[in-house]
């Protein structure tokens, strides 16, 4: 394989369909952005896997949906990992990047060293939010947190919320850099989703894939389709030695698989000083007074890449009125 090649697929969101089987899916190679990601911040490896699998399922989930502009993917909890945040912004021009951004809030006095990173969460919900821009109406959906894995509650969230049988199979690890990668299957969206009303097979009574696929045909290609993916290795999803296109072919050969062009992620915040002096406007002008420092000034931090803002506070917060 050379270096071209293997250059070419980091960072890289690879659609897919499996036309035998009425399947889609998708193909993500994180590598740099995920460095990007938690060089941020200084996590504990519990919540560095934790934030390492959610950014792997919003590329793939984001990647997905016909986006005008953001995907944002929310995990909270009760234990010391309280929140899990993600970003994926859709790419402003064709053969732009799509960009990701990620970050976490815990605990780190309750943080257990060797506990399962899932079981950091607890109990609490798992939530896909998009926001399709000015003029629209914000969409969320939300579901239990269910399953041994965030790759679970995913697939819980689209049974459950979307009645869409989804499957996701993630791997990361990290050497001197982080490499990651994973596959994301869906069963092709029905005119109708199917459903009994009756509660479903998860946990809980939560709907699984199983619940949801209306006839024999559709659970037998269904269940095809996971079989042959479940023979996939991890070091084929995270390379750099075999190529997406080259996994797609050894798994799926039997079923007419067909790609579509690639789509490349980046690390990207949208944090600037105009959006934090908007964010700002809420408050009062005793509120900005308390966040004054002895200095005269007032300071924000990016949770998401660490940027540092200051600002006269004469230029922030909203008059009595109400006016800004």
């Amino acid at each position: 394989m050379s270096l071209g090649s293997q250059i070419a697929w980091d960072d890289t969101i690879l659609p897919f369909q499996l036309d035998q089987a009425d399947v889609r899916g998708r193909v993500v190679r994180l590598d740099g952005v995920l460095d990007k990601v938690l060089e941020q911040h200084d996590y504990p490896p519990s919540v560095e896997n934790l934030v390492a699998e959610a950014v792997l399922l919003t590329a793939l989930i984001g990647q997905t949906i016909k986006l005008r502009w953001k995907l944002s993917l929310q995990v909270r909890g009760d234990g010391p990992a309280r929140l899990i945040a993600t970003d994926y912004y859709a790419p402003e021009k064709d053969g732009e990047p799509g960009r990701i951004r990620a970050y976490a809030s815990y605990d780190e006095d309750r943080i257990e060293p060797d506990g399962a990173p899932f079981d950091q969460i607890g109990r609490g919900y798992f939530a896909i939010l998009i926001d399709q821009g000015a003029g629209t109406t914000p969409y969320s959906g939300l579901t239990p947190i269910a399953g041994e894995s965030l790759s679970d509650c995913a697939q819980t969230y689209f049974a459950q919320s979307e009645q869409l049988p989804t499957r996701f199979i993630l791997s990361f690890k990290k050497e001197e850099l982080w490499r990651a990668g994973g596959v994301m299957l869906q069963h092709m969206p029905k005119a109708s989703p199917f459903a009994t009303g009756e509660g479903g097979s998860g946990e809980n009574g939560l709907l699984t894939a199983e619940d949801i696929l209306p006839t024999e045909d559709d659970r037998e290609n269904w269940s095809r389709a996971n079989i042959l993916l479940d023979t996939v290795q991890a070091e084929e999803m995270i390379g750099p030695e075999v190529q997406p296109t080259e996994m797609l072919a050894r798994l799926f050969h039997e079923e007419g698989p067909r790609v579509y062009d690639p789509q490349p992620v980046a690390f990207g915040c949208t944090c600037s000083e105009d959006r934090v002096i908007e964010s700002l406007s809420i408050y009062s002008a005793k509120d900005i007074a308390y966040m004054t420092t002895d200095d005269g000034i007032v300071t924000a931090d990016c949770q998401f890449c660490g940027a540092h803002y200051e600002f006269d506070p004469k230029i922030l917060g909203k008059d009595s009125d109400g006016s800004v």
